[in-house]
């Protein structure tokens, strides 16, 4: 049956009868890009983890439309001692969903544990003298220098510092926690997720929003809905049928060939919510051959064509993504035109090959995951794996589920013991606004994300950024990271994508930025 087709039978019955029970007002059902496989979003970068610990925890500071930080756990900070003392007082009120109070100890632990794998927060811990909790609602941090990201490094929507239970948060960082008690909007109902299918989220009568308006993971965090259920729906076309339906309220990531129906749907929203975007990339593991050699990784640059990759993931509308995209996000200071040239002069495969053999590549086997329930990373991979192959890459393909591969990928092993070599990937647009930000251009080897990419030259140019007084200063040293990133190749760029949503048109209030479920109301 085609797609259009199921579409059509879709509104004669009901695909799927289960998700039809209890559809008020007071649920609000939601399709996620992928399943929930990884609940810790310590233990993960991965989006649909992040999305859900948005829910369940809340965070010290959140971010507004513009990206700045902005208190949200902490009623304010005092800075002290020529910048270097940070003493930061907890809003009044606050609960954790098992009932006890959050105190200042909790969000220390909770830094600790997050800081000690997170890059930005690495930085922060290593300028630190001291972390103590003086009262149980004010935290002091006391830096060996004046350190003026701690809001942007505690604000996070991408490798976020989730505040727990010390109890929870004494866990080693490489082991998950399981138990999601935050203090967040919304309490997880373990008892009710049935992995590869179902996760479910009831709204925390606990929790006292903060006053401000609402922007992105900022101000007010108001749950107007009693119960929020994730329904996981790998197949495109049964997932389009379930929302024409009314069968799901929300569909995160609809697939370009089935936008068009939607949009002519008389009950159904498409719209861009996340208006800084995705960038997506080929992240490279430089732990294991070949791709610990620099020299095979700017090798492949000759031969990638960005909207290759981006017509694959959006369809042909460009209103739906961006190509010739650097290293930062295009309308931001930090984005720039240097070593541009490496991806935008012209396509040579046979360049690559000769390249690829100067370098020293000798047809060493490249294990490339692939997720087949994430569309528009199958559809991304399928676009890398042939240009693999054409230039004369010994491919691997695996094609797996989102959980393992997000499971995959933490492994720095060799190839022949589970390890991997390269997968496609995307990374919220509004970390890569500035250098501190993106933690994938880091260059920590080891101590960084999965990839591991090391270069001091990066790290050298980072703490200059840091250092620069002006924003003209800023924009140069950026401009000498991204020529620096063409050499390294941390990862290669691939566009930009503006994935729109799809929702009832009962549905009102969804923020701009990731799916958030605060502030959202249903007719």
């Amino acid at each position: 049956m085609k797609r259009r087709d199921l579409l059509k039978a879709g509104a004669a019955g009901s695909l799927f009868p289960a998700l039809a029970i209890g559809q008020t007002a007071k649920v609000l059902k939601f399709v996620p890009q992928a399943d929930l496989a990884l609940l810790d979003p310590v233990q993960t970068t991965g989006l649909v983890t992040r999305n859900h610990a948005m829910m369940v925890f809340d965070t010290l500071y959140g971010v507004d439309n513009q990206f700045q930080a902005q208190p949200q756990m902490v009623s304010g900070h005092q800075i002290t001692d020529d910048g270097k003392t940070w003493t930061l007082t907890l809003r009044d009120k606050l609960t954790f969903h098992d009932g006890t109070p959050v105190l200042a100890r909790d969000a220390i632990a909770s830094i600790e544990r997050w800081s000690k794998v997170d890059v930005l927060g690495q930085l922060m811990r290593g300028q630190l003298d001291e972390l103590s909790a003086p009262t149980d609602r004010t935290l002091r941090f006391r830096f060996k220098k004046p350190f003026p990201l701690l809001p942007l490094a505690l604000s996070k929507t991408s490798g976020m510092c989730p505040i727990m239970p010390a109890r929870l948060a004494a866990t080693d960082p490489g082991v998950q926690v399981t138990e999601m008690i935050g203090s967040g909007p919304f309490r997880f109902v373990s008892d009710e997720r049935v992995p590869g299918s179902r996760a479910v989220y009831q709204k925390f009568a606990g929790y006292v929003p903060r006053e401000g308006t609402p922007a992105f993971t900022s101000g007010a965090k108001i749950a107007y809905v009693d119960r929020v259920e994730w329904h996981t729906i790998p197949d495109a076309a049964t997932a389009a049928a379930a929302l024409q339906s009314g069968e799901v309220d929300w569909w995160e990531q609809p697939i370009p060939d089935l936008i068009p129906v939607l949009r002519g749907h008389k009950d159904i929203n498409v719209q861009v919510h996340d208006k800084a975007g995705s960038m997506a990339m080929i992240r490279f593991n430089q732990l294991n051959a070949p791709f610990d050699n620099a020299a095979v990784r700017r090798a492949l640059l000759a031969g990638i064509t960005q909207s290759d990759y981006m017509m694959a993931a959006m369809g042909e509308d460009k209103l739906r993504w961006r190509d010739n995209v650097g290293f930062f996000l295009p309308g931001t200071p930090s984005a720039n035109d240097a070593g541009m040239s490496a991806l935008t002069s012209a396509r040579s495969i046979d360049k690559v090959k000769k390249d690829l053999a100067a370098a020293g590549y000798k047809g060493e086997k490249i294990v490339m995951l692939v997720p087949t329930d994430f569309a528009v990373l199958n559809a991304m991979s399928e676009v890398a794996g042939d240009y693999f192959k054409r230039v004369g890459l010994n491919l691997d393909y695996q094609s797996l589920d989102w959980g393992t591969v997000l499971q995959r990928l933490a492994s720095k092993q060799p190839i022949d013991k589970g390890g991997w070599s390269v997968f496609c990937n995307f990374v919220p647009g509004v970390i890569t606004t500035a250098p501190p930000l993106h933690t994938y251009m880091r260059g920590t080897g080891a101590k960084g994300p999965f990839g591991w990419p090391a270069s001091a030259k990066h790290e050298a140019l980072l703490e200059s950024y840091f250092g620069a007084s002006t924003t003209p200063d800023q924009q140069r040293i950026a401009r000498e990271m991204q020529l620096q990133a063409f050499q390294d190749v941390p990862y290669i760029p691939t566009g930009l994508l503006l994935q729109p949503a799809a929702y009832r048109k009962s549905i009102s209030g969804i923020l701009d930025g990731s799916p958030l479920f605060y502030n959202v109301k249903k007719a």
